[in-house]
């Protein structure tokens, strides 16, 4: 299966992130367990492998973090097999660098998995938002812009609105 990955990625010019490719290898070397390459993979990458284990309550009873809970439902979503997957509201309740990674982590799916994921997030920190390929931005359910993502500074500077001295997500809220 590795073997695999790294053709498909060879032969579409992706490099893996170093941490994502280091999962990996770790969740294919687990022989002699009943558990799924993918399950394994998807925890360690969003950080739940520390509480595979610990069972999810409600909030009556102590279990897992708010933020965890978020991650499992993330994780849900991405071991499933599908071609397009809408992830609405990822970052509620996460912090930043959760955010991002969990973003990044999807951005490999994508590629890897040739797959299309829709992500509406509000207000995404800058490292973040660099890491989509295409936006898509509405203004009162109306599409104003459709494109990769290192064009939209152009297409609204051509539009007549020019980007003031802060990151490009802040100005396109």
């Amino acid at each position: 299966m590795l073997a695999e990955l790294s053709s498909r990625e060879k032969g579409a010019g992706i490099k893996p992130d170093p941490e994502i490719d280091d999962a990996f290898k770790k969740a294919t070397a687990l022989a002699g367990k009943e558990t799924s390459l993918v399950t394994d993979y998807i925890l360690k990458i969003l950080g739940l492998n520390i509480c595979a284990d610990i069972m999810v309550t409600d909030d009556m009873r102590r279990g897992i973090s708010g933020g965890q809970k978020k991650c499992i439902t993330t994780g849900e979503m991405l071991d499933e097999p599908a071609k397009a997957l809408f992830m609405d509201e990822i970052s509620a309740g996460l912090d930043s660098s959760t955010t991002f990674q969990i973003v990044k982590f999807m951005k490999q799916m994508v590629h890897i998995m040739e797959v299309t994921m829709i992500i509406p997030l509000l207000q995404p920190p800058p490292e973040t938002f660099d890491l989509f390929d295409d936006v898509i931005l509405l203004l009162e359910g109306q599409v104003v812009y459709q494109g990769l993502r290192e064009n939209v500074l152009e297409f609204f500077e051509i539009m007549g609105f020019k980007c003031p001295n802060k990151g490009v997500a802040d100005f396109l809220q």
